[in-house]
């Protein structure tokens, strides 16, 4: 596993939605309870957890911005074709 990362995500349609979701995130809720209550994919099951992945899996904007986080760290908003992202780098 030693090229692959683990990520936590929250997928919402609108821009605006994910602006006030990661503004919360900033204040210090939860990214697990947050991503259970707001993601529109099932990740959301498990708190937005994606598991581990490598290069070459998730569409490539994901991808970039989620190799570029370090662990812990939690990105800006990502638009892919799927909607808007909020992704957590969790190891």
């Amino acid at each position: 596993m030693a090229n692959q990362i683990r990520c936590a995500h929250i997928l919402v349609a609108k821009e605006s939605d994910a602006k006030a979701i990661l503004e919360r995130i900033n204040k210090g809720e939860s990214f697990s309870k947050l991503a259970e209550e707001n993601s529109i994919d099932g990740s959301r099951k498990h708190g937005g957890d994606l598991g581990f992945f490598g290069r070459g899996i998730m569409v490539k904007q994901f991808e970039t911005a989620a190799f570029a986080l370090e662990r812990g760290q939690v990105s800006g908003i990502v638009k892919t074709q799927f909607g808007y992202h909020i992704i957590k780098r969790t190891e």
